[in-house]
């Protein structure tokens, strides 16, 4: 039976979910919602999708699907899921979840409560390069692991109109580099080498025509002496056809083994001692990040049948949320800070972070 699929923001990135949607054969976009609603019809009229609407409470009214994907701007996301929950509709929800931890917290609690299934779109670590890195990690390829490293080097940030032409309320958020993005890579690094123990950061502003910071270097300690390196800069790029591709450069460090991505999508082992070689495994570039939302829906569609487990539930996904306020805290504070272990409650608490 296909699950049924109501898509709530055609924006930038919600045609990406919606052409993805139709792309999976186990599921069946029913219904698109926008404030806009001739863009709503637009994309409907070309993926073949009957309905199409502007306001989501008389969408679920009248089309009543299994799943509410939710691909708008944060400040939206609280009445949206509390729209599904009401209704028991399962709901997957683009991050940020919302401004804040405790807001983020509050949306989770809603779903918690009606027993819906709940899911944060977080598709960097279903990016195909992510997923073969944790693949070798699994099979012992790099030894004792040491060491992740990412440079984030999109080059879309410099000048008065940085990001208008995609994203503009980038420009007038107070929280840019690490809440938009940088969260992306710290769940890249929870899933490659488990939860974080401190963290310490410096963030800076670099272009006077945005509101947040724009690079920063964020250090994460895992235990067994790990440590994962984000080195982000929005103003400058990095050898790629398409910046966007992999958004920057990783690199995996192991007694055994190291591995490296290129802005291409090409893997690049290592050996100890031993020249680098390339790494051959299979992607798609169907969709952005490597066809990333595509096998992240796919992975939805499955969890939802009872397949697999959820890897992004929301409760569990809160613990990005945890560290993303630890480096706000380091980068004011100018201290290392220690992450306490999450709570095992479905919603946890806003105080999982001191100084040390």
């Amino acid at each position: 039976m296909s699950l049924r699929v109501a898509l709530v923001g055609c924006g930038f990135f919600g045609r990406f979910q919606a052409e993805a949607w139709a792309r999976i054969d186990e599921a069946t976009l029913v219904a698109l919602v926008d404030v806009d609603a001739a863009r709503a019809r637009a994309l409907a009229d070309r993926l073949g999708v009957a309905e199409a609407h502007s306001d989501v409470g008389t969408m679920l009214a009248a089309v009543r699907p299994d799943l509410l994907d939710i691909a708008t701007p944060e400040a939206s996301h609280a009445t949206l899921v509390a729209a599904a929950a009401a209704r028991r509709i399962a709901v997957v929800c683009q991050k940020p979840l919302a401004p804040s931890l405790a807001e983020a917290e509050a949306v989770v609690a809603t779903a918690a409560a009606a027993g819906i299934p709940f899911l944060v779109h977080e598709n960097f670590r279903f990016q195909p390069w992510y997923r073969e890195a944790r693949r070798l990690l699994d099979a012992g390829t790099f030894g004792t692991l040491h060491s992740l490293a990412f440079r984030l080097r999109p080059g879309d940030g410099q000048g008065p109109h940085a990001y208008l032409d995609r994203q503009p309320y980038f420009q007038t958020l107070p929280r840019l580099l690490v809440h938009e993005t940088a969260i992306h890579l710290i769940d890249v690094f929870r899933y490659l080498a488990g939860e974080p123990e401190a963290v310490y950061a410096r963030l800076y502003r670099r272009n006077p025509a945005v509101r947040g910071e724009d690079a920063g270097l964020i250090v994460l300690d895992f235990p067994g002496s790990v440590v994962a390196l984000f080195d982000g800069d929005r103003q400058v790029d990095f050898p790629a056809d398409d910046p966007r591709l992999t958004m920057g450069i990783f690199q995996l460090d192991g007694t055994a083994a190291s591995l490296r991505l290129d802005g291409w999508g090409r893997l690049w082992l290592k050996p100890h001692r031993r020249l680098e070689v390339a790494h051959d495994y299979a992607w798609s570039n169907a969709g952005p990040g490597g066809n990333s939302v595509e096998l992240f829906q796919r992975h939805v569609v499955r969890h939802l049948a009872g397949g697999e487990a959820a890897e992004t539930a929301a409760h569990d996904w809160l613990r990005n949320m945890v560290v993303e306020e630890a480096v706000y805290r380091s980068a004011a504070t100018g201290r290392r800070i220690r992450l306490r272990p999450l709570p095992r409650a479905r919603t946890g608490s806003p105080r999982h972070a001191r100084s040390g």
